[in-house]
Parts: structure tokens; sequence; C-alpha cells
């Protein structure tokens, strides 16, 4: 039952038009699709944020902030992601998963270098917090 919930909130957040979009100055192409506070959780929200990747395209190393619990789902194409010191792991359309506050995503990318691929990971995260993403340098 969750797994179609989540599904068809990806398609949902897939088709709908932007909330906020931004580029790093990476590869990805990153916009928040969706935005809602909690009503049974004060001082949290619930964000999705689509994130796209041309082909061969990358994020940088990063974290996300210490209040965000994160859940990830591929909706095209396959993600190569690494988390913390765990296994280096390609992730295809329809497979997921998940960061916890204070993980250390070292690898995320296009696992294709002719196919794009996209993903929608939802944020459960402290409402005020506007910056999602901490780039390394």
């Amino acid at each position: 039952m969750i797994r179609t919930f989540l599904f068809a909130t990806a398609l949902v957040f897939a088709t709908s038009p932007a909330v906020l979009a931004h580029d790093d100055g990476g590869d990805e192409k990153v916009t928040v699709v969706f935005d809602q506070p909690l009503p049974n959780v004060p001082g949290k929200s619930m964000k999705g944020v689509l994130v796209e990747y041309a082909p061969g395209g990358t994020s940088p190393a990063h974290t996300h902030p210490n209040s965000a619990f994160i859940y990830a789902t591929v909706l095209e194409g396959a993600i190569t992601s690494q988390v913390n010191n765990g296994p280096v792991t390609v992730y295809h359309a329809g497979e997921n998963f998940s960061e916890f506050p204070g993980d250390h995503h070292a690898v995320s990318e296009n696992a294709s270098k002719t196919e794009r691929a996209r993903l929608l990971a939802v944020f459960v995260v402290d409402t005020d917090e506007t910056n999602l993403t901490i780039y390394e340098k």
C-alpha cells in the first residue's frame, strides 16, 4: 500500500509544475515540486524534490540538513549511489533507497552515458529549512 501511494505521489510530482527550481552548477537539475507542512507534526514538512540527470550527469558529494529523513525513488533510468561507507549501488526505475539525518551522500549520478535519469526524493524536514542540499567544496 505504501509503495502504491509513493508511486502515485511520484507520478503527480513528476508531472506537476515546479514550485522552485535551481541549478547548483552541477550536472543535475533539482526542482522542488511539493512543499507541505505536516498538520500532525508541528514544525515538520514533507518536501518533494525532483532530480533530473542528463546522460552521464553527476551531483557533487553532499549532505542534507540534520533534520532531514529522505526516501528516494528512481522514476526513470538508473542512478548510481553511495551513502556513507556503504556499497556503491545502482538503482533502476521503481527501486528506492533512504537517507537518515547526518548521512553523507558520496556518489549520486546517472548510471548511463546515453539515457537520462530522474528520481524523486521525498524529505521529512524542519519546515523552516530552505537549503535542502549542502554540497562539498
